[in-house]
């Protein structure tokens, strides 16, 4: 359909010519605005990537990507149990947790918590807590000493420091003389960490096994074992295998179940995102539509004398087709190209405008993440300028067929 004819027409018609200075200054426009969409389109995704990912690792530094327990909450055989899945393939570490809920008590202020006995020698091999102690060290807590690590903002809330005692709090409860009382154990806090995860630095605290054990009288044995993956995305594929190769009694979970509802709130925030702004291409594709509304009233004579000597319909209607093409294509070329620059550049970028401005767009004090995160995404990159092109490409369409409409007669009438 475009013969080397049509493309020189149409490529010709794109540059100004006395008369149609102003139908060319549109024309650009509908390139710049097509992509100043694109490079929007991109480096939004690709910020909301990396907000996605940095979120996913910090959470995935404190849980496990795979989790085995027991339907009743308790485990035995766990040594054995650690013992097979070491081996088992992609698996890098295992190690076993006792879980359970208190309540936190000191001086006047009381707060909820999540504790987790964890061995202090095993526990890096699954989580990055020991990483981002910001008080203390993992170490700290040894057995039958009753040393507890808080969350940063839980221990803020409760206004403990290190070394001072907390009362722990269990629903749990002690027949007495008294009456049914609740347990209490006063703890001594042997350190503080931060991962930048709200749900976890409010509310999770951790103690050695052993101690756990003893408090939630579990002794010889654990909630369950959690895994740590060379490969966070095998662990559907993982816990599948294990479900059909573990006996009847264990429960088997990984990150994407437990973590579903932020996930898809997450994707759904970014496909409703790239909806909201498509819309600015299909703005600028509408420029092109006006833009060769106005060629084709402009060149009617011109089409007229090529319908009389020859030129098909579907001639005429691949020449305005190639026309708005080309700005399709430069357009979309540019807003690539500078989307993708935006987006590498972008962590950079922004520093530089808050040192200049002395502004803080994301303050430290009141975002977990204070830096912008940026993951350019190439399959992305592919898909946006694949279906800015496609929008492009059809905006032309209309026009194109009333070029091809055209009676030649009609059109040199007043000529």
């Amino acid at each position: 359909m475009f013969r080397p004819l049509e493309v020189y027409i149409g490529m010709r018609y794109t540059r100004a010519k006395r008369r149609n200075h102003f139908i060319s200054f549109i024309s650009l426009i509908s390139m710049l605005g097509i992509a100043l969409g694109i490079v929007v389109l991109i480096t939004v995704l690709s910020v909301m990537n990396g907000f996605e990912k940095e979120l996913r690792e910090r959470t995935l530094g404190v849980v496990s990507h795979a989790t085995v327990s027991g339907f009743n909450g308790e485990l035995s055989e766990w040594r054995e149990l650690i013992e097979q899945l070491s081996s088992a393939p992609g698996v890098v570490g295992v190690a076993p947790y006792i879980q359970g809920e208190g309540m936190f008590h000191f001086a006047s202020q009381v707060s909820g918590t999540m504790i987790r006995g964890v061995l202090p020698g095993e526990e890096p091999k699954v989580s990055d807590i020991n990483e981002n102690m910001t008080y203390g060290k993992m170490a700290n807590l040894v057995p039958k000493k009753f040393g507890i690590i808080l969350g940063h903002s839980l221990a803020r809330s409760l206004s403990a420091d290190v070394g001072d005692k907390v009362t722990l709090i269990i629903p749990q409860a002690n027949i007495t003389a008294a009456g049914i009382l609740p347990r209490l154990k006063r703890f001594t806090v042997a350190g503080i960490f931060e991962t930048g995860t709200h749900i976890y630095d409010s509310t999770l605290a951790l103690v050695h096994l052993d101690d756990a054990a003893t408090l939630f009288r579990m002794e010889g044995k654990v909630s369950g074992v959690r895994l740590k993956l060379d490969d966070m995305f095998r662990a559907p594929s993982l816990t599948r295998q294990l479900r059909t190769e573990l006996p009847i009694g264990y429960q088997v979970s990984d990150w994407t179940r437990q973590h579903v509802n932020f996930f898809k709130a997450v994707q759904t925030e970014k496909t409703v995102m790239f909806i909201i702004l498509l819309l600015i291409v299909a703005v600028a594709a509408f420029n092109i539509v006006s833009t060769l509304v106005m060629m084709v009233t402009d060149k009617q004579s011109d089409i007229a004398i090529l319908r009389t000597l020859g030129a098909s319909p579907q001639s005429i209607m691949a020449v305005f087709i190639v026309q708005g093409s080309l700005i399709g294509i430069i357009g979309t070329m540019i807003g690539t190209v500078g989307g993708v620059a935006l987006a590498v550049n972008v962590e950079t970028i922004v520093p530089a405008l808050e040192r200049l401005l002395s502004v803080d767009f994301l303050a430290a004090d009141v975002y977990y993440i204070s830096d912008l995160p940026s993951d350019l995404r190439w399959p992305d990159v592919v898909r946006i300028s694949t279906i800015s092109f496609i929008v492009t490409l059809l905006a032309t369409l209309y026009p194109a067929w009333r070029a091809a409409r055209t009676q030649p007669a009609e059109a040199l009438r007043y000529e």
